[in-house]
Formats: C-alpha cells, sequence, structure tokens
C-alpha cells in the first residue's frame, strides 16, 4: 500500500513517550488519527486536542480496539508488558481481531523478542532480560513472558504485521530514519541505541514500505558507530 493509500491511523498506547511521537508524526504527514489510551492518561494528549480522536480505555479491551480501528488503514501499537494480566497479548489479540483486513499493523517490542532464535545476544543483555522478567513478577508489574506471547500470535497470524524491535532507547532530536537488520547480533547493530523518536519514526515510515510486511526488523540508530561503520559496506539485512 502506498502513501495515497493511508489515510487513517490508530495508535494504540498514544500517550506513552513513543506513542506521543507516533501521534505527532502521523499528524505531520496529514493523517486522520485516532488514539488509544487508559482513561486516567488520556490528560497526557492535551496538546493534540482538536487535532486527533480519543478512545479512553484499556488497550487489552476487544470493545476498544474495535471502536478505535473501526475504518483504519493501519494500526500503531506500543506493545506493553504491564501488570499479569495479559496487557501486551490481549492488546496484540485485539487488534489482530478488529482491524480491518488488508490493514497494515505495526508493533513495537525490544529486542529480547526474537522470531527465529537466529537473534545472538551478549550473556549481559540474557542476564538483565531475566533479571528484569523476576522482578516484575515479584511486584507484579510487568509481564515480560506476556509480550513474547503478544509477539508469537502476531507472527503466527496472515496480517499485513511488522513487529519493530527496538534497541535501547534515548531522549533527544532526530538523528533520522533508523537503520535495521533480521538479527540482533549482526555487526550493524552492536551500538544498541536509538532515539526514542527515531523509533517512532521507524514505526510511522513502515505503514508504508511494504518491503517490512511480516518482517521483525531489529533497528539501530543511523548515526550510531555501528551504523556509519557499516553504511559503505553490503547490506546486512536491511
Amino acid at each position: 500500500m502506498g502513501t495515497e493509500g493511508m489515510r487513517k491511523i490508530c495508535v494504540v498506547g498514544a500517550s506513552g513517550k513513543l506513542g506521543q511521537y507516533m501521534v505527532r508524526q502521523c499528524l505531520e504527514r496529514g493523517y486522520e488519527v485516532v488514539g488509544v489510551c487508559r482513561e486516567q492518561s488520556v490528560p497526557k494528549l492535551a496538546a493534540f486536542e482538536g487535532r486527533m480522536t480519543v478512545v479512553p480505555g484499556p488497550t487489552n479491551d476487544p470493545d476498544v480496539i474495535r471502536r478505535a480501528v473501526d475504518g483504519c488503514d493501519g494500526v500503531l501499537t506500543v506493545l506493553v508488558p504491564w501488570g499479569v494480566r495479559q496487557y501486551a497479548s490481549g492488546t496484540a489479540q485485539a487488534v489482530l481481531d478488529h482491524a480491518r483486513p488488508g490493514a497494515r499493523l505495526v508493533f513495537s517490542c525490544g529486542w529480547h523478542i526474537t522470531r527465529d532464535g537466529k537473534d545472538r545476544y551478549s550473556r549481559l543483555f540474557i542476564l538483565g532480560v531475566r533479571i528484569a522478567a523476576v522482578l516484575g513478577r515479584l511486584v507484579r508489574a510487568v509481564q515480560i513472558d506476556d509480550q513474547v506471547e503478544a509477539c508469537r500470535r502476531v507472527f503466527d497470524s496472515d496480517t499485513r504485521w511488522t513487529v519493530v524491535r527496538g534497541s535501547t532507547l534515548k531522549e533527544g532530536e532526530s538523528e533520522g530514519l533508523p537503520v535495521w537488520s533480521r538479527h540482533v547480533g549482526d555487526p550493524v547493530l552492536a551500538s544498541d541505541r536509538t532515539r526514542r523518536v527515531d523509533f517512532a519514526l521507524f514505526m510511522v515510515a513502515a505503514l508504508t514500505d511494504d518491503e517490512l510486511v511480516q518482517e521483525a526488523p531489529a533497528i539501530v540508530g543511523c548515526r550510531t558507530p555501528s551504523a556509519l561503520a557499516h553504511a559503505r559496506g553490503p547490506a546486512s539485512g536491511g
């Protein structure tokens, strides 16, 4: 689907930092925007009042998602592993169930998600993920395994999906569209850093990039040392 076919976009998780960047970038492209966020987070979208439609409610509520994605050409979904009630997988399933046939579905997650098991992680990275998972369960705040389940459901679907796997996120001005590769561990990704605003940029750009349909790109900032070092070499996947 080209840019001319993309008119109305739903941003699921619109009130977070990544979500707000995506809302802003969609509006700048002239898209009609519908945002979904928890009712208590609606005030965070005050800067966009009158420029977008907000559907308040839990993003894992199928009825909330059904109303929000109605008529949308694309859906940008932040998969957040909150709580212990399958929030991420419930959100993903609701989007998969209710987005219109043929819609572009773009989901965000971290490098810890693997599609084919060929990603190569450092021992420190693996240890960090394990510690986060244990601590999250102990305080009943984060459920990383549920984010894994959410992405498994997306991978198994026959929709026009993309799962964008972000490296360590930093704040700051945009450096441009991140570069990507199919597997964590590829040299181009070694710097493990992306500006959050550029993560959003990649998500929004994926809406109209048919080469990313049913891909799970791992991204890194285009001006990081590893990206610059490989800029003149053979493409490693993206």
